[in-house]
């Protein structure tokens, strides 16, 4: 940075282009992603042992939801804030001590005490652990050469999508072995490699305080309110039954009175603290937009799934772990090559590529029955691991292409809080949606089970004479026959709902492979404004 550089306009060094990557740096660069991928875990991890965290804290499933928001509502505010700090504090400085009340944060969490101190410790993990993301991404940019830029942006897709699909499965292991509180106290052990990496791989950096007292603290103001009370409105809004709570309608108002403040006071300053302008860019906005679908359909998947798998087929935490981790395990291998694809080929094609892929698994699993398990969900989850991997590494690169070093840290918030608030609309809709649609064809199967239909008669005759065989009276076995010819077609319904859940995510995702080709041709991370298509 040169002498006459203001604080206010900081530019972040970039790594030579001619000098080789040293150990120290790719240290730094993988302690990154590790947080990346720690911060992205912990969304999803708490899901599969949500039952037993209830059950020891002795609230409802409508009350454990705000364990969920909690973290989310926190994280989804911090993100876009994580610029304006690492120029405060320092990068080595706020990684690391972001890092360490994260660890603190999780510690509390393990041993929270009733629903109310869950909440609170779950919002300060999300508030510390929501920075690592952005960060990563911001490391990958400035501290590895643009030739080594697709291995960097390989391993950051990497975090995005395997993240949320292990984080099931590590819960479900973790809780079943060791006790819920295992899942948070777990996060030491990344969490202190993290650290060991950033200390030994960037160099300390002075304060800058001064940008603290010339922030956009106003923005910052309607951008905490406005992104905080969307995630509240996304998350909450099915149990409450929308806009029919005036709970509901408050966070929606506060929500639009946010955003729009915030956007305004952005453009009304020459230094706001994110750069919103980034939208305008056609390849960023384009970037952004379909990550944030993808986001829909990354956390939608993972969130109908493990719901499948328990409501319908019975399974256990661990059981649905050992599902959904083959949507997961098998990226560890594609990411290699679609690092070195990504620097050969047209972007474009590899994330339609990728896109194709993550639509034709949920294609497939749009046609379950309630006999589906583990053998016949397997290829789904593979075919998903195929393509997953083609489409963060690449959305990564058209956001990131012709970005000046200025406006990276900006862009990496933004790019990751899009996603993640994509993943929070999609969870949303399809919440929202698997109510509506089971009620619809819970109705529509009733009209043709019906006392009046033969064969359903003839169904209701054979149960009830296997109960009385049983030796259960005749009467009661009656009831009970119609009981489970009721308990049929709710769980019927059910699952033609979760299908028709899943065709939705392949027909965006599909719909999404000709809105990519609006974007520019791209290949390989470009740096400081070098090489922009």
């Amino acid at each position: 940075m040169s002498s006459t550089t203001s604080p206010s306009h900081f530019v972040p060094t970039l790594a030579d282009p001619n000098q080789r990557v040293d150990l120290r740096t790719w240290f730094a660069v993988a302690a990154g992603l590790l947080g990346a991928f720690m911060a992205v875990l912990d969304i999803q991890i708490t899901n599969s042992s949500l039952k037993d965290i209830l059950g020891t804290l002795s609230a409802t499933q409508e009350e454990g939801s705000w364990i969920s928001t909690a973290y989310l509502c926190a994280e989804i505010v911090v993100i876009p804030l994580t610029g304006l700090l690492a120029r405060v504090f320092g990068l080595r400085a706020y990684m690391v001590g972001t890092t360490a009340l994260f660890l603190i944060c999780s510690t509390l969490c393990g041993a929270a005490w009733n629903l109310q101190s869950m909440i609170v410790f779950r919002m300060m993990q999300g508030f510390t652990g929501g920075a690592l993301i952005p960060m990563a991404m911001t490391l990958v940019m400035t501290k590895l050469p643009p030739a080594k830029r697709a291995v960097g942006m390989a391993m950051f897709g990497l975090t995005a999508t395997l993240a949320p699909t292990l984080g099931p499965t590590l819960g479900g292991y973790l809780s079943e072995l060791y006790g819920w509180p295992s899942i948070f106290y777990i996060n030491w052990v990344p969490g202190l490699l993290l650290i060991f990496g950033i200390m030994n791989g960037l160099d300390a950096e002075r304060r800058n305080w001064p940008l603290l007292a010339n922030a956009d603290w106003v923005g910052i103001a309607f951008m905490a309110v406005g992104l905080g009370s969307l995630t509240i409105f996304l998350e909450e809004g099915n149990s409450k039954d929308w806009f029919d709570s005036n709970f509901i309608r408050t966070f929606a108002t506060l929500a639009v009175v946010g955003l729009v403040g915030w956007v305004s006071t952005s453009l009304l300053r020459a230094d706001p603290f994110v750069n919103l302008r980034l939208y305008l860019r056609r390849n960023f906005f384009v970037a952004a937009m379909l990550a944030a679908v993808t986001g829909m359909a990354l956390y939608g998947s993972s969130f109908l799934l493990p719901l499948y798998l328990g409501q319908i087929a019975g399974y256990t935490p661990m059981q649905i772990g050992e599902v959904i981790m083959w949507a997961g395990l098998p990226q560890l291998f594609i990411m290699p090559f679609a690092a070195a694809l990504s620097s050969k080929v047209d972007n474009r094609v590899l994330c339609s590529i990728g896109l194709g892929l993550f639509g034709a698994s949920c294609l497939m699993n749009g046609y379950m029955d309630a006999t589906v398990g583990y053998d016949q969900l397997l290829a789904s989850q593979v075919v998903r691991a195929l393509g997953q991997p083609f489409i963060m590494l690449t959305l990564s690169n058209f956001a990131m292409a012709g970005i000046t070093p200025r406006d990276m840290p900006s862009a990496s918030s933004l790019f990751n809080m899009t996603r993640n608030l994509g993943g929070s609309i999609g969870i949303a809709m399809l919440a929202s949606m698997l109510t509506n649609r089971q009620h619809f064809h819970s109705a529509r199967l009733g009209e043709s089970v019906t006392s009046l239909s033969g064969a359903t008669q003839e169904r209701l005759d054979q149960l009830t004479q296997g109960f009385i065989a049983a030796g259960i009276d005749p009467a009661q076995a009656a009831n009970q026959a119609l009981a489970v010819i009721d308990r049929i077609v709710r769980r019927e319904s059910f699952v033609m709902a979760y299908n028709d859940g899943f065709l939705l995510m392949a027909a965006v995702l599909f719909f999404c492979i000709g809105v990519l080709w609006f974007a520019d041709k791209a290949r390989s991370p470009s740096g400081g404004g070098a090489g922009a298509h």
